[in-house]
């Protein structure tokens, strides 16, 4: 009976809370606009294009009016630049990319994310195009190929321009020639490139409010953006960690401290420190070169360069094997990564002062092996030839007396006369006996 009770008293409630809520909400005026900003300063690459994509599916499902992403990149790779559109054209929510700030660009991949976004802006002093598509994994391509990988770009440049009523002539000119475009080129083009100029994300803002925005399927909006409540997204830690190693120093880095922690871990079997962590650092490695384009050649030369340096310490080459090593780091170095970007280019301020560190620590370990092997036996009977003594009874020649060395007294012939107190030196041992010289 107190459950049914309850259940009708909040029947009869309901319509009362429900008005009492409009009511509130009329007294407070509308909520104002939500806007989803998220920043994008990065390669284009699978965890980039996880976060944007995210962003957009938070944007929808919160019924956000827009998303901006300011983006500064110097391209990227095609699958997940097409990942994005794709994801960008579905959303529900249209999308912005602002090219800020000053001084920002966006090259290759992210020229076709402008070109692509609902609105396209930028901010004073940037620059966006030279998508020319290069091949993903550094490797050159051949004529044939290259044509046909440059047609295929240029006509999904083409597409997107023309469905979003922007200069297809340029678009693909930025792909077929990488003609690259600053804001004002983009702006005063017929038809332009892009939508407008802001100095920042408030800006924007406030040059959109009221602005109609035609979709990639017809549909037009009408965005309200004034007073917008700006949301920014970042990345999780997850996605933080797995892009700041997708770039080709942290790579390399990664990649050197792998493979000498699994050369210690030989070196020093059960000492299982230096090898989980070489191990970690080795996978992480291989998943940033999953995602840059990376020249395989050059990964090679790497590897065998640090197997020679190993191979080093064990087999007498008197240097040979640390030249090859450091010749081939050197050259695996500079082709690890084959593209026209900086930001893609392994630093030869890193490269050689690794290659030259790991050279070092070779000799240093070739050197105490050298040395090992020339010391003198420390144990058994080997070990007393060239000790040093004093006679504790005088010898004559063919005659046996008493020294003592090595912390012991032993018996002594000489061939020579020994008076008591000499210093003498051990030249062999034959049995309890030994046969000693004047020091």
């Amino acid at each position: 009976m107190t459950a049914r009770l309850v259940r009708k008293l909040a029947v009869m409630l309901a319509p009362l809370l429900a008005s009492s809520a409009v009511a509130a909400q009329s007294r407070e005026g509308p909520l104002p606009p939500t806007v989803y900003a998220a920043d994008v300063d990065s390669i284009i690459h699978p965890v980039s294009a996880e976060y944007m994509i995210e962003t957009i599916d938070r944007a929808d499902r919160a019924g956000a009016m827009l998303v901006i992403f300011t983006l500064r990149t110097p391209g990227g790779l095609v699958e997940s630049t097409r990942d994005i559109i794709t994801h960008m054209l579905a959303a529900r929510t249209p999308v912005a990319i602002f090219i800020g700030p000053s001084g920002a660009r966006a090259a290759s991949a992210g020229f076709l994310l402008t070109i692509a976004a609902d609105v396209a802006a930028m901010a004073p002093g940037t620059h966006m195009g030279a998508a020319h598509p290069v091949a993903g994994a550094g490797e050159k391509m051949d004529e044939t190929m290259a044509k046909k990988t440059a047609a295929d770009v240029a006509a999904y440049a083409r597409t997107l321009a023309n469905k979003r009523h922007r200069n297809v002539t340029l678009a693909e000119e930025a792909v077929n020639n990488s003609r690259a475009f600053t804001e004002e080129e983009a702006l005063n083009a017929l038809p332009p490139l892009i939508d407008l100029v802001a100095p920042d994300v408030s800006g924007l803002l406030r040059a959109l409010d009221g602005r109609s925005v035609t979709r990639f399927d017809g549909t037009t909006i009408r965005l309200k953006t004034a007073n917008a409540r700006v949301i920014p997204i970042e990345m999780n830690l997850r996605q933080r960690l797995l892009s700041a190693i997708a770039h080709p120093n942290v790579a390399y880095i990664l990649l050197t401290l792998g493979t000498l922690g699994l050369t210690i871990e030989l070196w020093s079997p059960g000492a299982v420190l230096p090898g989980v962590a070489g191990g970690l650092c080795l996978l992480l490695a291989f998943f940033a070169f999953q995602i840059l384009p990376v020249n395989y050649a050059g990964l090679l030369l790497i590897l065998f360069g640090l197997l020679l340096l190993v191979l080093e310490v064990k087999v007498p080459s008197y240097g040979l094997l640390t030249v090859g090593g450091l010749a081939s780091l050197i050259f695996g170095s500079m082709i690890l990564t084959s593209s026209a970007e900086p930001e893609l280019q392994l630093s030869l301020r890193l490269v050689l002062p690794i290659v030259f560190g790991l050279a070092g620590i070779a000799v240093f370990l070739v050197r105490l092996a050298v040395a090992s092997q020339r010391r003198l036996p420390i144990a058994g009977v080997a070990s007393m030839i060239d000790e040093v003594g004093h006679a504790l009874t005088a010898i004559e020649p063919g005659g046996t007396g008493r020294v003592a060395t090595h912390g012991e007294i032993w018996n002594a012939i000489a061939q020579e006369p020994v008076a008591q107190g000499d210093r003498v030196r051990v030249t062999s041992v034959d049995g309890l006996t030994l046969t000693v010289r004047k020091e």
